[in-house]
């Protein structure tokens, strides 16, 4: 699984300096960090709502390739933002064995 995260990364950070004209990834880094938010926004839109038919419906092709589109789009964001899946994974890997009650209330109290 990370392999795949990580291949993507490397494909977005090769791309992110290219000529916007020759890859969606170098326009959105173009357009710059605000633009990135709001595709990452509408694809969490796009995800709840896909998530919604999916409960009904019982239907997941819809919210897998919404996810797939909000991941994607995440990690360009991270990559705008000089980072990548790495440290999302270590701070996943970070929260093992940690209960899930305890590390919000360490947030709250911060």
């Amino acid at each position: 699984m990370t392999d795949t995260l990580q291949k993507l990364a490397a494909i977005i950070e090769e791309r992110k300096s290219a000529a916007p004209d020759s890859s969606y990834v170098a326009q959105l880094h173009h357009k710059g960090l605000e633009k990135i938010l709001a595709k990452v926004a509408e694809e969490a839109d796009e995800t709840i709502e896909a998530a919604r038919e999916a409960e009904v419906n019982g239907d997941l092709d819809h919210v897998i390739y919404e996810t797939a589109d909000l991941w994607f789009h995440t990690l360009v964001m991270l990559a705008k933002l000089e980072t990548g899946p790495d440290a999302v994974l270590a701070e996943l890997e970070r929260r093992f064995g940690v209960s899930g009650l305890d590390e919000k209330a360490s947030r709250e109290q911060s």
